[in-house]
């Protein structure tokens, strides 16, 4: 496979279950080492191949949600602004995802909605030029739907790129990467 994404483009992975796109996000992340090939990202006139230097600029939202259950949405928020060295609000950043009410509930008790809206919020705080989505819109109420398509356009707007695995149409015009079942 060979593609690109541009600064302020989405592309979107489609394909059934199985079809690989999941698989594929994990390479670009490199959570999965290649048996072949190359993934780079270009950074100003420097091509980064090597997957820890990579990682740097990659923000993941993916199926797991990655919480720590005993902690509070905040401090799962404020754990992944330190990992990520943000300088960005967490309050304001629940806020942004309508989760302030929740705030103080711990991970556990969070509805697979809410524990959705949380990866939105790291996805903000990251500040990473490229966010790597699988199923971005899964398990989302409307209003969730909603919010994440907007946060993708903010990110396109303010010239980032999107990698969307998805069954579902997002409503964003970019380029199409359908993959065949294996």
């Amino acid at each position: 496979m060979d593609f690109r994404v541009a600064r302020g483009e989405v592309l979107s992975l489609e394909g059934p279950n199985g079809a690989g796109k999941t698989s594929m996000l994990r390479l670009v992340a490199g959570l999965l080492p290649l048996t072949f090939g190359r993934v780079s990202f270009r950074h100003g006139a420097a091509e980064i191949s090597d997957p820890e230097e990579r990682g740097r600029f990659i923000g993941w939202f993916g199926h797991a949600d990655g919480l720590k259950a005993q902690m509070t949405a905040a401090e799962n928020l404020s754990f992944a602004a330190s990992l990520y060295a943000s300088d960005g609000d967490v309050a304001q950043t629940l806020a942004r995802v309508s989760l302030t009410r929740a705030a103080h509930l711990p991970g556990q008790y969070l509805s697979a909605g809410q524990r959705r809206r949380l990866g939105l919020a790291r996805l903000i705080l990251s500040k990473r030029p490229l966010w790597l989505m699988d199923e971005p819109i899964a398990a989302l109420d409307s209003a969730g739907r909603q919010l994440a398509i907007e946060l993708i356009r903010a990110h396109m707007a303010a010239g980032g790129m999107v990698i969307a695995a998805t069954h579902d149409d997002i409503g964003i015009p970019g380029p199409r990467l359908t993959m065949g079942a294996s």
